[in-house]
């Protein structure tokens, strides 16, 4: 990666992740709403596996 793009990325290292954390609790409180009763660790599991799909395929639409 070049430096400028590393430098831009470094300064918004932060919200990426805190936009990403956002996003798994969202789907968490959805998963909470729809099963009250839910295991929380499953259903955690089961989010990130589709988050890591869902950016692989983000990754090959960009990227090829």
């Amino acid at each position: 990666m070049a430096k400028i793009e590393q430098m831009e990325l470094d300064g918004h290292r932060r919200e990426i992740i805190t936009d990403v954390k956002n996003l798994v609790e969202k789907y968490r409180a959805i998963f909470d709403w729809d099963v009250p009763e839910i295991d929380q660790t499953v259903a955690d599991k089961l989010i990130l596996v589709e988050m890591r799909k869902a950016l692989d395929a983000i990754e090959k639409e960009l990227l090829g």
